[in-house]
């Protein structure tokens, strides 16, 4: 991915704040490198061959989502990327403390761990919050973009589903065009309260409880289509 014609991706924002505190920082160097995906193309189910689902999280943030949702569903395998070293070094202490066996972890960009993996190998996606770059200027920095919402397509199998969420109005907006703007996703909401309530399977993390937005959050769920449909 480093060649001329593919450039080393560039992540935006803060890679770290401050200082990780000695447990995480220990897990970091204990745990981490035993939950890193493969660096070569690979099939994810190869991580876990028993995985009833394969579920990828982008911007996993503290990971209190990702761990909770690996808790609760052990049966699964859930992959997680995160560039921000503060988030992935939370993140472990949520796995090392809960013991899962069940989750693999990037700290890194997802579009490098996407890139790996073979078409509809991926049952779920998860974009939950993601960093809204609300400047005009820094629209093209937003995870969401046309180019990702491919990639989303081509990872998905059939009747995969991808959730985006987020408390910033235009991010909503932003984000709403583009999956729309793909014929491979349908969006499965019927009713107001389809993006307006959380989600039945939804885990609140103490960020989003935060309200950092401007408005309160929206849940936008999508499906992925079969091809035939696509043609209809």
């Amino acid at each position: 991915m480093s060649d001329a014609h593919h450039p080393p991706l560039r992540s935006y924002g803060r890679l770290k704040t401050r200082s990780i505190k000695p447990r995480q920082a220990a897990l970091m160097e204990t745990l981490l490198p035993a939950l890193r995906p493969p660096t070569e193309p690979f099939d994810p189910r190869s991580l876990k061959p028993d995985a009833a689902e394969v579920w990828l999280e982008i911007g996993f943030g503290g990971g209190e989502h990702m761990a909770a949702q690996a808790q609760r569903r052990p049966e699964l395998l859930i992959l997680g990327a995160e560039p921000f070293q503060n988030g992935v070094a939370s993140a472990l202490r949520h796995i090392d403390e809960a013991a899962l066996t069940n989750v693999r972890v990037l700290d890194g960009d997802a579009r490098e761990l996407m890139a790996l993996m073979p078409p509809a190998s991926l049952d779920r996606i998860f974009v939950l919050f993601p960093d809204p770059w609300p400047k005009s200027r820094h629209n093209k920095r937003r995870i969401v973009q046309a180019e990702t919402v491919a990639e989303f397509a081509r990872l998905l199998r059939p009747g995969g589903r991808l959730r985006f969420a987020s408390d910033v109005a235009h991010y909503v907006d932003w984000a709403l065009l583009r999956m729309l703007g793909n014929p491979a996703f349908r969006w499965s909401a019927e009713r107001a309260d389809d993006w307006r309530v959380p989600p039945a399977d939804h885990i609140t993390t103490r960020y989003e409880e935060k309200r950092l937005g401007d408005c309160a959050p929206v849940f936008l769920d999508f499906i992925r289509s079969s091809p035939s449909a696509q043609r209809d």
